[in-house]
């Protein structure tokens, strides 16, 4: 048995997210879309995170005639603040120092858009990080890194800042930015993958052949 799908676009840029897809063996392109995350105010941290996937979804569906679209967004919260990919240096040290000896929520909306046929399915997936108490040191450390930036939260779990996490509780991958379990019953839900007999092939496109992004 070997998982037979539609061509898999994954709107996002995200080399973590490109990663994930690999490891399941699915043959996927990718295709940034262009949503400004920044200008998006929906309510809780879960509306917003599904909000953005929705969206970065439908921008790249509309530019396509048939495939299934994955996209997804991950967001950091913790004491009522939302903490999105730090700007600077400095703005990832305020995080990080933050973070410091508490636990927080990573949540990824995920969105799945089936192309021509319209089918749409959407989740939330919320994990729970302990940090343990940081040293001054070892939050210079990880910032000369170069980690940080390009990270909700401004931290990478699958990274040196693995060493920074006391307990978990919930999905890892989600963390790392897709929640591999629910992903794929989202994929069989909207009729993008099925289980066929053969032996299949394991073949990617993504992330060292990539797509241009469409405009």
């Amino acid at each position: 048995m070997y998982p037979a799908t539609d061509k898999i676009i994954l709107a996002s840029a995200s080399p973590r997210r490109a990663e994930l897809l690999r490891q399941l063996g699915l043959q996927f392109t990718v295709c940034q879309s262009k949503v400004d995350e920044k200008q998006a105010t929906a309510g809780t941290p879960a509306e917003l995170a599904l909000f953005l996937a929705e969206r970065k979804a439908e921008a790249v569906a509309a530019q396509v005639e048939k495939g299934i679209i994955v996209a997804a967004d991950t967001i950091v919260h913790l004491d009522g603040k939302i903490l999105g990919k730090p700007a600077d240096y400095r703005e990832a040290h305020a995080m990080l120092t933050l973070l410091s000896g508490k636990t927080h929520e990573v949540l990824t909306g995920v969105a799945v858009i089936r192309r021509p046929e319209g089918n749409r399915a959407g989740h939330v997936e919320t994990t729970r990080v302990t940090f343990r108490r940081l040293t001054e040191a070892e939050i210079e450390w990880y910032l000369q890194s170069g980690e940080a930036f390009d990270k909700a939260g401004g931290y990478g779990i699958q990274g040196k800042a693995a060493v920074f996490v006391e307990k978990i509780d919930g999905c890892y991958f989600n963390v790392v930015g897709l929640p591999l379990a629910a992903l794929w019953k989202m994929l069989v839900q909207t009729g993008g993958i099925k289980m066929v007999e053969g032996a299949g092939l394991n073949v990617n496109t993504a992330p060292d052949h990539q797509r241009p992004s469409i405009k």
